[in-house]
C-alpha cells in the first residue's frame, strides 16, 4: 500500500475533519487520519484505489486538496483575514445608524441596504453556504449550515420586504452582514489562535530550512565553496559549518571541533561537544568552532523530520477522551436546526413579538452555537502538548500515549543503557591454563563483535584484532550471549553464568568463554551510574509514583545499582521471555511505564501500558516504544509524565468550557436575552468562545509540570 500524505484548505472543525474521515473510510480507506489543524489528511492507500478518486471525492466535499505551499496560486479573498476585511467595508455603513444621534437618510434606504449587503453575502455564500450545502450532500452536517441559514434567513426576509414595498418592516439586511462579517472575523481569530497552538511544531520547521556552505574541489583541487539550500544537499557532499550556522542536513564531523546546541531536537539547552568522527544532528547550531563534515542523512530520513512527522502523525490519531466530543458533534448541527426551529414557531406562537423578533432570537440560536468549540477542545491541547514536548526532547508518538500518562503508577526500568550510562570499560579478566592472554582476547573479540549489547561493544572495541577466527556459524541467543561454531567443529560460549555446563564455576562476573562446554576464562566490566538517575527516581517518588529495576543482569549488580539510586522493588536475572511476563503482570496490577534501550527490552516495550525508549536506543526499542525521550538520558522522564497530567488537565478545561457555553448560551439566545441586536452578539460571542479555548491551551506552554 502507498502512504499517501494530503494538505486540504477548508477544513476548520472536527465536523470537516469527520466529514472526510467518514468520506475515506466509506471509499475502503483503513485509519485515516484527518488533521485539521494542520489541513492534512493521512491514509494508506489499498492497491485497488485510485488516489486521483479520492482527491475528487474530498473537493466535492467542499474543500481544496492541494500541493506543496510553494505551489499555491494567490487568490482573491482567499483566507479569513481577507475575507473578514472585505465584508467590514461594507457591513460598517449598515451599522451607523446604531451611533446614538447619527441618522443618514439614504442608508435606511432598503434598496441601498441592500446594495451594500449583496457583495458581502455572494462572499459568505461562496465561503459558507458552498461548504454548507456539500456537507448536507454528503450526510454530515457542519456549523457552516448554522451559519449559512441564519444569515440567509435574515438576508432572506429582508428582500421579501424590499420586494413587497415595507423594506423598513422587514430591515434586517445589518443583520445578515454583521453575521458573516463577524463569522470570518471569528474563523480568522481561531486560525490565530491555532497557529499560535503549533509554534513548538513551526520551530522544528524553520529548522529545516537553512543554508548550506558545500565544498567542492576545482580542476587544481582547491576547495570551492557554494552556498546552497539545505534540501539541495545529498548523502556523501562535504559541508562547511561555522560558529552561528546551523547543521542543514545529519552529519558526521571530518576535520575540526566545536561546541553544538541540540536543544531544537533535543531539548539540551547545554552546548555538546563535538569532535572528528562524532554526528552532528541537523537543525543543531554550531555556537563555538568551525567544522567539515559529510552529509549521512537527508530529507525524510534526518532526525529532525523523523521527530516532525512522528508529532504530525501524534497530532492525527484521536485519543479516547475526544471519541464521546467527536460523537456530539456530529449530532449538533442538526439539534441546533431543531433547537432554531422550536424557538422560532414557540416565539411566534406562545409570545406577542411578532414574527420579526421571533426569527432574530432564532438565527441568534444558530449563530451562538458553536460545535467548533468541542471539536477544537482535545486537538488544540493535544497540539501545545505534543509541541512542548518535542520542543523539550519528548517525542509522543500518538495523542493516546500523552493522555494515558495520567494513570501511570509505576515506572520499570532496564538497567544497563537506562540507569546506567552504557559505557563500559573492561574491568578484569582471568583464563586458565588452557590458553594465552592474546589467544584470550582474539576469541573474545571474534564472538563479542556479532553483538550488539553495550558489554560486547566495550570488549570488541577495546580488544580489536587485525586477526580474528572466521566461524562457520554464529548466533546471539537473547538474554544469554553469542554462541559460534568454528571451522573444525569447536563450539564456544561468550555469554552469561546461565550458559555455563560447569556450574561449580564463582558466579558473580559479566562474561563467561567456555570452548567445547569447557570454562577457559571470564570478563568483567564497569559501568557508572547516570547522574542524572538519582533526582529522577526521587522525583517519581514525590508524585507517589512506584519504581522498579527490571533486568536481566545478575542480582549482586542489580542490587548495587537499585539501591544506590533508592529503587523501591529490585526484579534481577530475566531473560526476555521472563520480562515480558513480568511486564504483563505488572500492567495488568496498575498501568505501567517501562523504560528501556536494547533489543531484548523491545517485547517488554511494546507490551507496556506505555513503552518509553531513550533515543540512542536499538532501532527496535525505538519502534517498540510510543515515548522517545530524546536528550539520550532520563532526566526529562518526569516532565513527560507530568506533561500528560497536564494535558489531560487541559483538554477537561476545554471540554468543560465548550459544553458549558453551549449550555448556556442557545437558551439565552433563544428567550432573547441578547435583545435586538441578538444575531450580531451571537456571532461576536461564538467566534471569542473558540479564541478562549486556543488561549487555555496555550497556557500549557507555561504550566509547571514537575
Amino acid at each position: 500500500m502507498e502512504n499517501v500524505q494530503l494538505k486540504v484548505d477548508g477544513m476548520s472543525c472536527t465536523n470537516c475533519a469527520l466529514s472526510i474521515h467518514k468520506y475515506l473510510e466509506a471509499e475502503g480507506v483503513v485509519e485515516p487520519k484527518v488533521n485539521f489543524m494542520e489541513g492534512e489528511v493521512q491514509f494508506e492507500l489499498p492497491f485497488e484505489a485510485s488516489k486521483e478518486k479520492l482527491i475528487k471525492g474530498i473537493n466535492s466535499l467542499g474543500f481544496q486538496v492541494r500541493g506543496s505551499e510553494e505551489k499555491i496560486t494567490k487568490r482573491f479573498l482567499d483566507n479569513n483575514k481577507e475575507r473578514a476585511i472585505f465584508c467590514l467595508v461594507f457591513t460598517l455603513p449598515l451599522m451607523i445608524h446604531m451611533i446614538p444621534g447619527v441618522h443618514i437618510h439614504f442608508l435606511m434606504n432598503p434598496y441601498v441596504q441592500l446594495g451594500i449587503t449583496l457583495p458581502v453575502y455572494i462572499v459568505g455564500m461562496s465561503y459558507f453556504g458552498k461548504s454548507a450545502w456539500n456537507s448536507v450532500f454528503k450526510g454530515i452536517p457542519n456549523m457552516n449550515v448554522l451559519v449559512a441559514i441564519g444569515a440567509t434567513a435574515a438576508f432572506g426576509y429582508s428582500l421579501y420586504g424590499t420586494l413587497i414595498g415595507q423594506g423598513a418592516a422587514f430591515a434586517y439586511y445589518e443583520t445578515a452582514a454583521t453575521i458573516l462579517t463577524l463569522v470570518f472575523f471569528g474563523n480568522y481569530l481561531e486560525d490565530a489562535s491555532i497557529e499560535s497552538t503549533q509554534r513548538a511544531l513551526k520551530d522544528l520547521v524553520k529548522a529545516q530550512k537553512v543554508m548550506a556552505n558545500m565544498i567542492v574541489f576545482d580542476e587544481h583541487h582547491k576547495e570551492v565553496i557554494f552556498n546552497v539550500e539545505s534540501k539541495t544537499l545529498k548523502v556523501g557532499d562535504i559541508i562547511l559549518i561555522n560558529a552561528g550556522e546551523t547543521v542543514p542536513m545529519d552529519s558526521k564531523i571530518l576535520w575540526g571541533e566545536a561546541s553544538v546546541n541540540e536543544a531544537i531536537v533535543t531539548g539540551e539547552s547545554v552546548p555538546i561537544h563535538r569532535k572528528i568522527g562524532e554526528i552532528l544532528l541537523g537543525g543543531s547550531t554550531i555556537e563555538n568552532g568551525t567544522i567539515k563534515a559529510y552529509v549521512t542523512a537527508v530529507g525524510d530520513d534526518t532526525v529532525l523530520a523523523n521527530i516532525l512527522k512522528m508529532v504530525k502523525n501524534a497530532q492525527g490519531e484521536k485519543p479516547p477522551v475526544q471519541i464521546l466530543a467527536d460523537k456530539i458533534s456530529a449530532i449538533f448541527v442538526p439539534l441546533v436546526l431543531g433547537i432554531a426551529l422550536i424557538t422560532l414557531l414557540g416565539n411566534f406562537f406562545f409570545t406577542n413579538i411578532g414574527f420579526g423578533e421571533s426569527m432574530l432570537r432564532a438565527i441568534a440560536v444558530l449563530v451562538i452555537s458553536c460545535p467548533c468549540a468541542m471539536g477544537l477542545a482535545t486537538p488544540a491541547a493535544i497540539a501545545v502538548g505534543l509541541g512542548r514536548g518535542a520542543r523539550n526532547g519528548v517525542i509522543f508518538k500518538n495523542a493516546k500515549s500523552l493522555e494515558t500518562f495520567k494513570d501511570i503508577k509505576q515506572v520499570v526500568f532496564d538497567k544497563t543503557g537506562t540507569l546506567t550510562t552504557g559505557h563500559f570499560v573492561v574491568d578484569k579478566i582471568h583464563f586458565t591454563n588452557a590458553i594465552e592472554e592474546s589467544n584470550f582476547k582474539e576469541l573474545a573479540y571474534s564472538l563479542e563483535k556479532y553483538s550488539n549489547h553495550p558489554i560486547a561493544k566495550c570488549i570488541s572495541t577495546e580488544w580489536k584484532s587485525k586477526t580474528e577466527i572466521k566461524w562457520s556459524a554464529i548466533e546471539e541467543v537473547k538474554g544469554l550471549g553469542i554462541k559460534a561454531t568454528d571451522k573444525e567443529g569447536n563450539t564456544y560460549w561468550a555469554g552469561s553464568f546461565k550458559t555455563l555446563v560447569d556450574q561449580t564455576i564463582e558466579d558473580g562476573h559479566n562474561i563467561y568463554i567456555q570452548k567445547n562446554n569447557q570454562f577457559i576464562g571470564w570478563i568483567d566490566v564497569t559501568d557508572e551510574i547516570r547522574p542524572e538517575a538519582k533526582e529522577v527516581i526521587e522525583t517519581l517518588h514525590k508524585q507517589g509514583i512506584h519504581t522498579i529495576l527490571l533486568s536481566g543482569d545478575r542480582k549482586s549488580k542489580c542490587e548495587l545499582v537499585g539501591k544506590a539510586l533508592g529503587i523501591q522493588e529490585i526484579i534481577s536475572e530475566q531473560s526476555p521471555a521472563d520480562k515480558l511476563n513480568k511486564l504483563e503482570a505488572l500492567t495488568k496490577a496498575c498501568p505501567t511505564a517501562m523504560v528501556g534501550d536494547g533489543i531484548n527490552d523491545a517485547p517488554a516495550l511494546a507490551k507496556a501500558t506505555i513503552g518509553i525508549s531513550l533515543s540512542n536506543a536499538s532501532h527496535i526499542a525505538i519502534q517498540s516504544a510510543q515515548v522517545i525521550l530524546m536528550n539520550q538520558g532520563l532526566k526529562n522522564l518526569p516532565m513527560s509524565l507530568g506533561l500528560g497530567r497536564r494535558t489531560y488537565e487541559t483538554i477537561k478545561e476545554n471540554l468543560t468550557w465548550a459544553f458549558s457555553y453551549n449550555i448556556v448560551a442557545i437558551p439565552i439566545a433563544a428567550i432573547g436575552l441578547l435583545g435586538t441586536w441578538g444575531p450580531t452578539y451571537g456571532a461576536l460571542i461564538m467566534g471569542l468562545s473558540d479564541v478562549v479555548l486556543a488561549l487555555n491551551s496555550l497556557r500549557l506552554f507555561k504550566k509547571k509540570l514537575v
